[in-house]
């Protein structure tokens, strides 16, 4: 069976926080939301449907665990959970708290407004900051 090998999209675009039990999480460059992806580290997996169905309720699991401690602690408005890979086929999930009166609200993030880089100190804050959040909400998977 093939190695996982993350795409080098995605490795260039956003910044390894921690591994769950299924998913790598990693944290979006785009500092004006609080922004993770979630990539299986399952080989040549492109559609959810690839997954098994364990691994399925696993990645959900995951998601919706660490969306609820990014909206509890981050107090958002509304939590967006999205699959697109137009752009990087290999399967990955948004999980993006949103609030009203953010750069894009209401609408997607994607396509709106400029990309806001982190600094090297907020950037390390909210990567730890995710850190303790995934600890935490998936302690028990």
């Amino acid at each position: 069976m093939p190695n996982f090998t993350l795409d080098s999209r995605l490795q260039q675009d956003s910044i390894h926080v921690v591994d769950l039990p299924l998913c790598q999480v990693r944290l979006s460059g785009d500092a004006r939301y609080p922004w993770i992806i979630l990539i299986p580290q399952r080989a040549d997996i492109v559609e959810i449907y690839d997954l098994p169905g364990d691994d399925q309720a696993s990645l959900w699991q995951e998601a919706t665990r660490l969306g609820q401690a990014m909206m509890t602690f981050y107090g958002g408005d509304k939590l967006n959970i999205a699959t697109l890979g137009n752009v990087v086929p290999q399967f990955h999930l948004h999980v993006i708290v949103r609030f009203a009166g953010d750069a894009a609200w209401p609408g997607p993030v994607w396509g709106h407004g400029n990309i806001e880089a982190y600094s090297a100190d907020a950037l390390e804050q909210r990567r730890a900051e995710i850190a303790r959040l995934a600890s935490a909400a998936t302690s028990s998977l």
